[in-house]
């Protein structure tokens, strides 16, 4: 019986030490990286566990949420919306948050992110409703930016802090979007023809100021050739005359060495007077019909009868 009864109660001690071993495992927690434990006591707030290794009191304590610290995204649906000149869109949104008060976020709020998706369709109504359909298609960080003010000042008091919030799409009727693109169309167009007849303006000044350089430049050839032909002709005059000057000095120099050498070889007076009237012959060329002869000549008898046929000849 003895044996009995210790077998009973090592059994029992057995299943103690295990009972216990389980609930201290259960009181030892390991919080990872960029996580959050809030503990309660007795259905109280008692802490918020950081990273690192935490004890916790069995049964009275217990994890009330683990809280995740990193930044979130949240994809929400398109909602419609209305701007000011009644024209009927939907615009789904992506909100950027991260949790920064583990407790505001457990108990400021039942559902958070349902309440962020509610929170961030009014917002948006509001802002689109003071905007016209131009001016929400160009004006994408304006709204984003309002809206990032407007949903991080309402989630504050939940722990939340909005970081980012972006338009995904902005989803305008089917009526408009025809609308949009033939707009669209006709400005390619004109901006097309635009470019075109920039470019056909500028092809024509270039054009005009290329005939222009050609003209000027031909102007300026042809000035240079006309200075070149009237350089050319002077010189060839002067040439010219310098030619004729010289052949007459030639000439003029033979005679005086013709002089000269029937002097030298002692011819008398009748011989020069022959040789002067050879020259009048040769003055006369056979043009002219009178010939004057100094009265030095008219003395000798024999010449006069030459001069008389020379007059005949030249009738």
């Amino acid at each position: 019986m003895s044996g009995v009864v210790s077998m009973v109660l090592g059994l029992f001690w057995i299943i103690v030490v295990i009972v216990l071993l389980v609930i201290l495992t259960s009181c030892i927690r390991i919080v990872k990286q960029a996580q959050a434990l809030v503990i309660e006591r007795l259905g109280a707030y008692q802490t918020t566990w950081g990273t690192g290794l935490h004890f916790k009191m069995p049964v009275i304590d217990r994890v009330a949420r683990k809280v995740d610290l990193k930044e979130q995204v949240v994809d929400f649906a398109p909602q419609p919306v209305i701007t000011k000149d009644n024209v009927t869109m939907r615009i789904d949104t992506v909100v950027f948050y991260q949790i920064t008060d583990p407790k505001m976020f457990c108990y400021g709020v039942a559902n958070p992110i349902m309440a962020i998706e509610n929170l961030t369709a009014t917002t948006l109504r509001n802002i689109i409703g003071d905007l016209e359909l131009d001016q929400t298609l160009t004006s994408r960080e304006t709204i984003n930016t309002k809206m990032r003010a407007s949903l991080d000042v309402a989630t504050d008091p939940w722990g939340i802090k909005v970081n980012r919030v972006e338009l995904k799409n902005i989803i305008p009727p089917a009526a408009i979007q025809d609308a949009m693109e033939k707009q669209m169309k006709a400005e390619r167009e004109r901006r097309e023809a635009i470019l075109r007849a920039e470019g056909e303006k500028k092809s024509t000044i270039l054009v005009a100021e290329g005939n222009k350089e050609s003209a000027i430049l031909d102007a300026e050839a042809e000035k240079q050739a006309a200075i070149l032909r009237a350089e050319a002709q002077k010189e060839a005059m002067i040439r010219q005359a310098e030619g004729e000057a010289e052949a007459i000095l030639k000439v003029q120099q033979a005679n005086a060495d013709g002089i000269r050498f029937l002097k030298e070889a002692g011819a008398d007076e009748a011989v020069l007077t022959m040789k002067s009237l050879e020259a009048f012959e040769k003055a006369a060329d056979g043009k002219a019909t009178k010939i004057i002869i100094p009265s030095e000549i008219q003395s000798i008898a024999g010449l006069v009868k030459s001069v008389v046929e020379v007059g005949e000849k030249e009738q």
